[in-house]
């Protein structure tokens, strides 16, 4: 089961894909058993068994649809999608991370990473991101 919640730093898009997949194959895989042992599929009755599973599964379609025509680099039902959504109140680290990641800055001595503005710089690669909602969280992602 992939894990992740709105108060995860950093969600990568294919644990929300497989998420949603592990969610409909429990919904279109729920049965109605009868009493000569055959069993009919019965989606609805895990709509009405699973309410909190319905409401997630609901909550991560929405999130994929507001991810739609961001492009990125993972496509999933004919659609490309961003990888990473990075939340608002972590985007600080973020820049400062990636600063280092790309070589930008030297991540083993202090001076002049000390005196880097690193609020300024996360809004100013912001703005290269889009911004959605997830359990109204703001997430960033490019």
């Amino acid at each position: 089961m992939a894990s992740f919640t709105a108060f995860d730093d950093i969600i990568d898009v294919r644990d929300i894909i497989a998420r949603i997949e592990e969610l409909r194959e429990e919904r279109d895989s729920h049965v109605l058993g009868a009493p000569d042992g055959t069993e009919t599929p019965y989606p609805e009755g895990w709509i009405e068994d699973y309410p909190d599973d319905v409401a997630e599964l609901k909550s991560l379609e929405a999130l994929m649809k507001d991810l739609e025509g961001m492009g990125g680099d993972e496509k999933w039902e004919g659609v490309w999608y961003p990888v990473t959504l990075i939340r608002d109140s972590y985007f600080r680290d973020y820049a400062e991370e990636l600063a280092a990641d790309i070589g930008m800055i030297a991540v083993d001595v202090s001076w002049p990473n000390n005196c880097i503005d690193w609020d300024r710089a996360a809004r100013e690669l912001r703005m290269d991101y889009s911004s959605v909602e997830f359990d109204n969280v703001t997430y960033w992602t490019r």
